[in-house]
């Protein structure tokens, strides 16, 4: 084995991580190296003989550990996106081994005396803001982890995170694989009825990676498979496809999710009775906006009763167009995005293959990138020598108005078998002032399908969307200015970290963008205006299915986690039962099923809090109302504040008050109603519209 790069410093570009030369073994060893150093310096926190101060024991633990992460953030991010079997081996060794060492630093009674004796002096320590936020978000998560617990019940404690550290590894091993390993090969020109060219060409690229040249393929990639069931004439296939995205998780034995829901669900209960929590939910949320299980119910129920209206009659019109077309009347699950795409066609002389010629990949990026720069300032330039970890992703330097360095950004696009499904943001060094000023990179991860070779990558509008959203996750990590990087950048609650994101989303509909940046990719013009006059009429269109398909997983998470106990649950009776309750339409199925609800079941991140999208969309609705209320969508005043007290501000502040601060008062839910098409008589106005 070569030196291993993680006990050197890194003199690449912006100090990146050098992937070419960094082996799983290598990180298998800097994970041992790492760990041990991080224990020697816990142990000289807690066995200092000068009194506990701030310096000594709060700014002493924001140090630690630095080796460990420089290594963990490398790793995860890798196992996310461009995993192999060896990484899988590592990954399931060291999440018992990470979750035991994260247990005896937050279980240790004289490491926390320390940080409580800093604490309870700190009316008197003359911190300042930030200093005093550090302070209180550190000595709580040592609380929430169990520190004030007796011996016995730490004991437990600790051995139910490591076991529930394992279950979450395996949970999205499982669903990658399933993932991995299902193709639905369309065999000659039958098969690909009814298919638009641009989805034709994505498939045959799929099957040219697989070493199936000359065939086509639909994988569970979204941004495969969803076209596909929008667009394929043989129900059969739609059918097949369907079942295999739906059954994720459960339809194999060597994959099944069953059992490790059931077990997870039923730990995670036991782990909030132990903290004193009348369930996994309730502890989850006192840490959150929500604060309580009913706030979060009574949010869901708002939106769900319209919705659910909404639904009615959207499965009405679809049945409708069945019958006058000879089909049966009764619409399927994978039935549904067939004709409600058939719908808009005809409701509004719409249809994904007119859009996708004019949202090229490549003018995506770049409108998002321009957004950036009219409301913060930002320039991005491509590095070509910056190492990637794939030769599709890409580099950026990312410079401020002033021509300064703000931080490095990676943007990693298309689906591979060897990444996880879905799209996200992640960091491979998080920003902080407290050693000097670090700046973050920042990494954007997608799904979607390449286009075929010379061919350029075409996107749906949901496609660029995504892109408009993680990017604005990017941007909250990369306009991070804060001390102390535990509270930089997307350290936030789990329900105000969406707002940066879903607030972006709307720039990508406003006239400016679309008719810089949507432009054919074969002749280059710009979208015709009334094309793009039927893309914002039609925003409200089938938004019944989907605000009802991502409740509806919203409101089992909440079941799940609101049980106080849970011995002997059979996930999918509970989430039959679940949605039984909330009169789930006959034609539809949750957006995420229970086995393959990574969100929830492949670790904790969003476990009772898959509704933090909806919490944060009534925040983005008010937001960008900030802006339209200007008669300006990029309003230099209100885009500074929006820098200042949302992008740049981390976790300096409740999210509360920083919401507050910027908009001068709290949201309501009516924008997003609107925003969504669910107040009767109310039509949403086009994007940068008064």
């Amino acid at each position: 084995m070569n030196a291993n790069p993680f006990s050197q410093a890194w003199t690449t570009p912006f100090e990146a991580p050098p992937f070419a030369e960094i082996a799983p073994e290598h990180m298998e060893e800097a994970f041992e190296t790492g760990l041990a150093a991080h224990e020697a310096e816990i142990a000289a926190i807690r066995d200092d003989s000068a009194p506990a101060t701030f310096e000594n024991t709060i700014l002493a633990l924001e140090r630690a550990g630095k080796a460990l992460r420089r290594v963990a953030l490398v790793f995860y991010n890798l196992a996310g996106a461009h995993t192999n079997p060896e990484i899988q081996a590592i990954e399931r060794r060291m999440a018992p081994r990470l979750s035991r060492h994260s247990s005896k630093i937050n279980l240790d009674p004289a490491l926390f005396s320390r940080v409580d004796v800093v604490f309870q002096a700190r009316e008197t320590l003359g911190l300042d803001a930030e200093a005093a936020r550090l302070l209180e978000r550190t000595h709580l998560g040592f609380v929430r982890a169990g520190a004030q617990l007796p011996p016995e019940t730490k004991e437990r404690l600790a051995a139910i995170d490591q076991r529930l550290a394992e279950l979450g590894t395996s949970f999205a091993q499982n669903v990658l694989k399933d993932e991995s390993d299902f193709t639905l090969v369309l065999d000659g020109e039958d098969d690909l009825a009814g298919l638009p060219d641009w989805l034709v060409s994505a498939a045959a690229r799929a099957a040219e990676d697989r070493g199936m040249r000359g065939k086509h393929v639909i994988t569970l990639a979204r941004s495969s498979v969803e076209p596909f069931l929008a667009f394929s004439a043989r129900r059969d296939l739609r059918k097949r496809a369907f079942e295999a995205w739906t059954t994720r998780g459960e339809s194999r034995a060597e994959t099944d999710n069953r059992g490790i829901v059931a077990e997870t669900v039923r730990l995670r209960a036991e782990r909030a009775q132990l903290l004193g929590y009348e369930s996994f939910a309730h502890f989850k949320l006192d840490d959150a906006m929500a604060k309580t299980p009913d706030a979060v119910s009574d949010l869901l129920g708002a939106v769900w009763t319209p919705a659910r209206k909404r639904v009615g009659e959207e499965r009405d019109a679809l049945s409708a167009l069945a019958q006058a077309r000879g089909e049966p009347a009764e619409i399927a699950p994978w039935d549904w995005r067939y004709f409600a795409e058939q719908v808009r066609r005809e409701r509004y002389d719409l249809d994904e293959g007119a859009l996708k010629p004019y949202l090229q990949l490549e003018n995506i990026i770049g409108a998002a990138f321009w957004v950036a720069n009219r409301l913060f300032g930002l320039a991005f330039t491509e590095r070509h020598d910056v190492p990637t970890w794939h030769p599709d992703v890409r580099a950026y330097e990312v410079t401020g108005p002033d021509g300064a360095h703000v931080g490095l950004f990676y943007g990693d696009y298309f689906a591979r078998p060897s990444k996880r499904s879905g799209a996200w943001a992640s960091s491979f060094r998080s920003q902080q002032n407290l050693d000097g000023r670090v700046r973050p990179i920042i990494v954007n991860v997608m799904n979607f399908s390449a286009g075929a070779p010379g061919e350029p990558s075409l996107l749906s509008f949901d496609d660029a969307r995504t892109l408009f959203h993680e990017f604005g996750h990017a941007l909250h990590g990369l306009l991070s200015d804060v001390t102390y990087a535990s509270l930089a950048g997307t350290a936030v609650a789990r329900d105000f970290v969406e707002l940066p994101s879903q607030l972006y989303e709307h720039w990508l509909e406003t006239p400016e963008v679309l008719e810089r940046f949507a432009t054919h990719y074969r002749t280059g013009e710009p979208m015709p205006l009334d094309l793009r006059e039927k893309l914002i009429g039609a925003r409200t269109f089938n938004q019944g299915f989907a605000t009802v398909e991502y409740l509806s997983c919203a409101l089992v998470d909440l079941d799940f986690h609101l049980l106080p106990s849970a011995d002997n649950v059979d996930p999918i009776a509970f989430e039959r039962d679940a949605l039984a309750r909330i009169g789930m339409p006959d034609e539809m199925v949750m957006r995420h099923r229970t086995p393959h609800f990574a969100h929830i079941f492949a670790g904790a991140g969003y476990a009772a809090g898959y509704y933090s999208y909806m919490w944060s969309e009534v925040l983005d609705a008010d937001a960008f109302d900030a802006f339209k209320e200007t008669g300006d969508v990029f309003h230099p005043e209100t885009a500074k504040k929006l820098h200042d007290h949302i992008y740049a501000a981390g976790n300096r502040r409740d999210p509360a008050d920083a919401y507050f601060a910027f908009r001068g008062r709290m949201p309501d839910v009516e924008p997003l109603l609107r925003k969504r098409g669910l107040i009767e008589g109310l039509e949403a106005p086009a994007a940068g519209e008064a």
